[in-house]
């Protein structure tokens, strides 16, 4: 699953009471088999807060590694214990959604228990790569809220083993993948599903940089006619600063990108869970834009101290753009691509 602490910085900078990657510079050392032990301390400062992370990020679902994002599941509840070996055990369980051409919208409700074995590395730049490997993982509940697909009701005994086997599968791959947490020297953050070797970095649509920018997401999702993707809980905690938005569609000529506050984001996510087809939005958004087809987009969105999410919209039912609804009876159709980056910065 996604690293959702990955606005955490570990604490391993600060349990040396020092600039991020601290630990790096003042331990050459560090490293070594033999500091095992030193480095699951220094650990211990960050993994405090991994469940107040976990449950305030989502995460996003793929069929493969290359794959784009096809749904996304938000944590509810979590609670978390160090054992005797120094592993960190954690169970969780939430509600997300997922699309499948076969059943159209699925919304579910899943959890699981892991076993991480945890340990960092110091990269030659100072860099942070802090590994999670999945030691053991319980067989993920998985429980069906809606299925969009008109006439579901009806075909229950084919469609519903379908998107059970295809949730539980999508769920428990990427948990025995486990991650890998990068840390820079420059506060900056990246994730990885799986053990990525020291100095190497996981690949992005976009190779976007800029001065003080914290990196939020940078992925590949599709969204299909008639759906949404909901991005976030995206936290901002200080005054002064922009949502940095980096986005290219293809497969459709133009899409509405919006920005929801917090609550009204949670209104219209719960809606679209535990609804069928999509509906209006439960307010107008604090701010939206067009992507056009073949067109990078960039845009630098000023906002107030706060969690947002950034919604992506294939619907009739929000927005400028009135893009056809999909038949009732299937043709779920080719989905509309879009490759993003969304980061944090000062405001322009």
């Amino acid at each position: 699953m996604r690293a959702w602490f990955f606005l955490l910085g570990i604490g391993l900078g600060l349990a040396a009471g020092c600039s991020p990657n601290a630990i790096c510079k003042m331990s050459a050392g560090i490293n070594d088999p033999s500091n095992r032990t030193e480095r699951r301390n220094i650990m211990s400062f960050g993994l405090s807060q991994f469940c107040q992370q976990m449950t305030t990020h989502s995460a996003p679902l793929k069929l493969a590694a290359d794959a784009p994002v096809t749904g996304r599941f938000y944590p509810e509840h979590c609670t978390q214990q160090t054992l005797a070996n120094g592993d960190l055990l954690v169970q969780f369980d939430g509600m997300g959604y997922a699309f499948t051409p076969l059943s159209r919208k699925v919304s579910f409700t899943s959890g699981a228990t892991i076993q991480y074995d945890e340990d960092f590395k110091c990269a030659s730049d100072n860099s942070i790569y802090a590994y999670f490997t999945t030691r053991s993982a319980s067989q993920p509940s998985f429980a069906l809220l809606q299925i969009e697909m008109p006439g579901a009701s009806l075909v229950a005994g084919w469609i519903t083993p379908y998107a059970n086997n295809f949730g539980t599968q999508m769920v428990s791959t990427q948990l025995a993948a486990g991650f890998t947490v990068i840390q820079g020297d420059d506060g900056s953050t990246d994730f990885s599903v799986g053990r990525l070797a020291l100095g190497q970095r996981p690949p992005h649509p976009f190779d976007v940089h800029g001065k003080d920018r914290l990196m939020i997401e940078s992925l590949r999702t599709q969204v299909y006619a008639n759906e949404r993707d909901f991005i976030g809980p995206i936290e901002v905690k200080d005054s002064g600063r922009s949502l940095y938005l980096t986005m290219q569609l293809d497969g459709a000529q133009a899409l509405d990108v919006m920005l929801l506050p917090k609550p009204l984001g949670d209104a219209a996510l719960m809606a679209y869970i535990n609804s069928g087809p999509v509906g209006a939005l439960p307010g107008p958004p604090q701010w939206s834009d067009v992507l056009q087809t073949g067109v990078q987009y960039q845009r630098a969105v000023p906002v107030a101290p706060g969690m947002y999410y950034v919604v992506i919209d294939n619907t009739p039912s929000a927005g400028q753009v009135a893009p056809p609804a999909s038949f009732p009876l299937g043709g779920a159709g080719t989905p509309a691509v879009i490759n993003y980056e969304i980061q944090i910065g000062d405001a322009p």
